[in-house]
Order: C-alpha cells, then structure tokens, then sequence
C-alpha cells in the first residue's frame, strides 16, 4: 500500500531512521530506529488521525447515545410528573362514559418509552423547555468530550504499560532509568508509542479553545504546553526511559476521571459516580504526589551518579547541568499545577465525605445552569 503513495507521503505514514537490531536483552525482536527531524511527519499523521477519531466518536457514537438517554430519562419524568397530576387532580372529575371511551379532555398517558400516548392511540411528542433542552444539549456535548478522553486514555495506558513491562525499568525504583545512557536505538512499539503521546498532547492544546471554557483553561494549557516539551526534550535529548516511566504513570488516573464525569452528565447513579470519583481520588493521589515525586527526586538525584555529564551529540550524549535543571524546573511546574488541582480534588472528596453534596467538577465550565432549570429538572 505504501508504494502507491507518492515518495513525499512515505514518511507521514512510517517510521523514519530504521537501523539493524541491536544486542539487546529487551525486544529481541522488535524493529529499532534512530531518532531526527524526519519524526515530526509521523506525529503530524497522528494528530489528524486523532483529530478524525475523536469528531467520529463524538458525533456518531457518544453524541447521539448521550441525546437518546437523556431525553428519555427527561421524558419519562415529566409523563410521570403529568400522570400523577391527572391521577389528583382530573381523576375524580372523570365519569364513567369519558373513561370509558378516554377521550375525555384529551387525557394523555405514558408509554414504556416515556412518551405522550393520546387516547386514540398515536404518540405525541413530549414538550421540553428551552432551559431543558439547553441543560441536555450541554450535558450531551460533555459526554461526548470526557468519552473521547476515556477512550484514548484506556488505550493508550495498556499500551503503556505494555511498552513499559517490556523495558528495564521499575516504577518505585527509578534508578533503572538512567543507566545505560544513552537509550539509542529505540525499539519500533516505543518510538510510536513517544510519537503518539506527542501527538495527543500537541492534540489537546489545538482543541483546547474548542471545548466549553473551564476556570482551570490557562493552568490546563500550560500543562500541555510543558507536557509537549518535556516529551520533545527526553526524545530528542534520549531520555526516553524516563519519559515512558512519567507517561504511564500519570496516564493512569486519567481514566477514572472522565470516567465519573460521564456517570454525572447522564444522570445514571450519584452512587455509581461517588465510587469511581473516590477510586480517582485515591489513583490521583498516589501517582501524581507519591510515584511522579519519586520519578522527580531520581531525576534530581540519579544522572550525577550514573552519568557523566558531557554534550556529544555525534554519541547520541546530551548531559549537561544545564540540560538536567531544565528537566527539573519544568517536572517542579507540573507538580505545582497539580499540587492546585489537588487542592481542588481535597475540597470535592470533602464535600462528599460530609455528605454536603455529590462529587462535581470544580473545574467545570462557568456557564450557570440556573437554579429555575434545576427546578424544572
């Protein structure tokens, strides 16, 4: 199939500088490449492809399901609403003959799909409130945001940590990342796997104006931004061990979070929604403040022990002191945002634990809702 497409196109859809298979006691007998500028082909083919998914998954699959829940809980509880009101206050003024041929007043029923039944038969269409379809129009285009994003990330973390089982490294003891340096060549499943990380990322701040504004919107782009160049750094810089590492760690509590965000926009179970809020809480403090600072205190520590510190690019040798502090700055800024973020996670879990209210996202978009919309919910 790649040779029908045109020399120029050959590189948006491979990956660039194949070398022989090393000796190596990891992937015996996977592809190995080298690293360069030509890499960028492949991440720009994955940003359109994720581009393409991700509008495909929304508008066609989690769009539509999320409009046909919602509308029909919503439906259901206003025939439910109306036949109790009928049921008090027309059921006594009905006689014999009007119920027996119920077409009296035009008293309408609900059907098993929560629709108006007209007494002869035929459906009538339930009317919602413009403050009604507005709440569901916004509650479907969310689900379709955080479906999107428990999609990739369920993926992309057993692919992960697929990469990761196959590398010589170990998550409470990072040591493991930073002898051997430099990391060249790269096995073919770790090198798609930066690429496409890279890409997703790069991704998120393209589409990040797109989305419904968030009050975190300026601290959630800069984490995309530092994330995109911390990537670009190691993988160029052939930290790429320690990248890995950082990726499926962090990437783990990005599943449960959109996760209970689905379950709070179609309404399913507060419940339901408080479980996996909690096991969020938990999967986020552990590896955004325990497992991610271990990583930060061996990037600190470690290369002065493991590596000697020398710029050699025709080595593939990039370790210099200057090259380890930027890497830690930027690991300190990441950290700060989510040391916000958690204090913002702290006030949630509080409020459920004290029964004040069910998990919400204190992040979520500054749109009010209204409290007469409520009301009519």
């Amino acid at each position: 199939m790649l040779d029908m497409l045109p020399a120029f196109m050959v590189p948006f859809f491979t990956l660039q500088y194949p070398i022989d298979t090393p000796e190596v006691d990891f992937w015996p007998n996977a592809s190995y490449y080298g690293t360069g500028p030509k890499d960028i082909y492949i991440v720009i083919t994955c940003i359109a492809v994720m581009a393409i998914f991700r509008d495909f998954s929304r508008v066609c699959v989690l769009e539509p399901f999320a409009r046909w829940k919602l509308t029909r809980d919503l439906d259901r509880r206003i025939a439910k609403r109306e036949a109790n009101g009928n049921g008090n206050g027309n059921g006594r003024a009905l006689n014999g003959s009007a119920m027996g041929n119920g077409k009296a007043n035009g008293i309408a029923n609900g059907n098993g799909n929560g629709h108006a039944i007209h007494a002869n038969g035929h459906a009538l269409a339930t009317p919602h409130s413009p403050k009604q379809t507005k709440r569901i129009h916004r509650s479907v285009l969310r689900f379709a945001e955080q479906g999107y994003q428990f999609i990739y990330y369920t993926l992309q973390w057993c692919y992960g940590f697929y990469v990761h089982r196959n590398l010589p490294t170990r998550v409470l003891d990072p040591t493991d990342v930073w002898l051997g340096y430099p990391h060249l060549p790269l096995a073919g499943p770790l090198k798609f796997y930066y690429l496409t990380q890279t890409a997703f990322y790069t991704h998120q701040i393209l589409v990040l104006n797109a989305e419904a504004p968030r009050k975190d919107h300026y601290q959630m782009l800069a984490h995309h931004i530092i994330t995109v160049a911390l990537m670009g750094a190691s993988y160029f810089l052939n930290f790429t061990r320690v990248g890995c590492l950082i990726m499926v760690i962090m990437d783990w509590c990005d599943i449960f979070f959109p996760l209970a965000k689905m379950t709070s926009y179609l309404s399913i179970s507060q419940t339901l929604t408080d479980i996996i809020f909690g096991f969020w809480v938990l999967s986020w403090a552990v590896t955004r403040h325990v497992l991610f600072i271990f990583v930060m205190l061996s990037t600190y520590n470690d290369p002065p022990r493991f590596i000697k510190y020398e710029w050699a690019p025709e080595r593939g040798w990039f370790v210099t002191t200057n090259t380890m502090r930027m890497f830690n700055v930027m690991l300190f800024a990441l950290q700060i945002l989510q040391i916000i973020w958690g204090t913002m996670i702290a006030r949630i879990a509080w409020r459920v634990i004290a029964g004040t209210s069910g998990a919400s996202d204190d992040r979520s978009d500054d749109e009010d809702d209204g409290s007469t919309e409520k009301k009519d919910e």
